[in-house]
């Protein structure tokens, strides 16, 4: 049974630091892209970040360049968001994906999702 189990979200003051952790199970995801999307209360789901298992390659959202980091630990099946100088619009809940290709992730199209992790950003 395939699993994204998504961990480290919680409230933090404007201009603060979290980093979310999306453990892979159930699964082989070499082959895959792993995202992070968020949706905010009212709002739909956005694309936040994208990073493939296999190569180095990343892609963010405008709204969290230069502020927010992806990265993976191959070994441990596990991918990261690391997000600095926090706003409150950030505030949103965070879902870790999975999806075949870096387009698919782009389109939403995506094969497995987590349960998501909340994130709150007071100001």
């Amino acid at each position: 049974q395939v699993q994204l189990v998504e961990s480290g979200g919680g409230l933090v003051q404007a201009g603060g630091s979290l980093r979310l952790s999306c453990a892979a199970s159930g699964r082989t995801f070499t082959s895959y892209t792993m995202g992070w999307f968020r949706q905010a209360p009212g709002k739909g789901r956005e694309f936040v970040a994208a990073t493939r298992w296999s190569a180095s390659s990343t892609s963010y959202a405008d709204s969290v360049k230069g502020r927010f980091t992806i990265s993976r630990d191959n070994a441990k099946n596990t991918v990261f968001l690391q997000m600095n100088s926090l706003k409150p619009e950030d505030t949103a809940v965070y879902y870790c994906a999975a999806a075949t290709s870096t387009r698919a992730v782009l389109a939403g199209t995506v094969d497995y999702w987590g349960q998501g992790t909340q994130v709150t950003v007071s100001s």
